[in-house]
């Protein structure tokens, strides 16, 4: 069975929603409809890419993704198609690829806008078009023209200053934990088994260990783990890091390695 997947930044309750996902059931009937996300922050390419970038392999292969993030088109905005580890993703020439594919796609469309095209809701009239357009067989690249490049927003990544990793929060997830850019590989490659100390909101907190699940700490106690993306996670047994501790998306985090 088919598989389309929705990553929006529009509210779950908005009728964009319903149109988009009418329209697909309309068009290309028994497709099973999957919703990544609809409260990715307003324009925010970066929480999407994330989001995507970390559940898309998880999905069966022909799977259509389409990405209504920082949509607001004008007359030069291009509609992308990619393909990508035998899946699709439909979105807009904004970066966004980038963000989601440490490799460049196998195939890159410029998709030609369709009859009863409109530009003030793209995501209908542009995207779920070319989605089952795809899903009846039709070749990605005959959606349109093939484009040799297109916006790159590159990844932020932790830095490294002798024996200090200063990286961000990235993500702030359900449960209100941080999710940094840290990754595990990193770590282990700078730290080469030192002892370090992880400093939250200018040393205000402090951590010396690395948890390998969440109950090792006391209820109410400040943790730092790796998650199952391998990615440095700043939390709180029970509670709620980023609202106790002030994290958000702008937020460092620096590990520094004795000497």
């Amino acid at each position: 069975m088919p598989v389309i997947t929705l990553t929006t930044d529009w509210n779950k309750n908005d009728y964009y929603l319903a149109a988009t996902k009418g329209l697909i059931i309309q068009t290309c009937p028994n497709t099973t409809i999957i919703d990544i996300s609809h409260q990715i922050p307003s324009f925010n390419v970066v929480q999407a890419a994330f989001l995507i970038k970390n559940s898309y392999r998880h999905f069966p292969k022909g799977t259509i993704h389409i990405i209504g993030v920082n949509s607001a088109s004008g007359p030069d905005t291009r509609f992308l198609g990619v393909s990508f580890d035998d899946q699709y993703f439909l979105s807009y020439d904004n970066g966004i690829f980038g963000l989601i594919f440490k490799d460049k796609p196998e195939e890159a469309i410029e998709i030609k806008t369709f009859d009863n095209f409109s530009p003030i809701f793209p995501e209908l009239t542009i995207l779920a078009v070319a989605a089952c357009k795809i899903v009846k067989g039709i070749k990605l690249k005959n959606l349109g023209k093939k484009v040799k490049d297109f916006a790159i927003t590159v990844p932020l990544r932790a830095a490294i200053d002798e024996s200090v990793i200063t990286g961000s929060v990235i993500y702030i997830d359900s449960y209100r934990n941080a999710i940094t850019n840290i990754t595990r590989e990193l770590f282990n490659r700078v730290g080469q088994n030192r002892n370090f100390e992880i400093l939250i909101q200018s040393d205000h907190y402090r951590i010396t260990r690395i948890n390998q699940t969440y109950g090792e700490t006391t209820i109410g106690e400040i943790l730092a783990i790796f998650n199952s993306i391998n990615l440095l996670e700043i939390a709180i047994n029970r509670g709620n890091a980023a609202d106790l501790l002030g994290l958000d998306t702008s937020s460092s985090i620096r590990i520094k390695f004795k000497k």
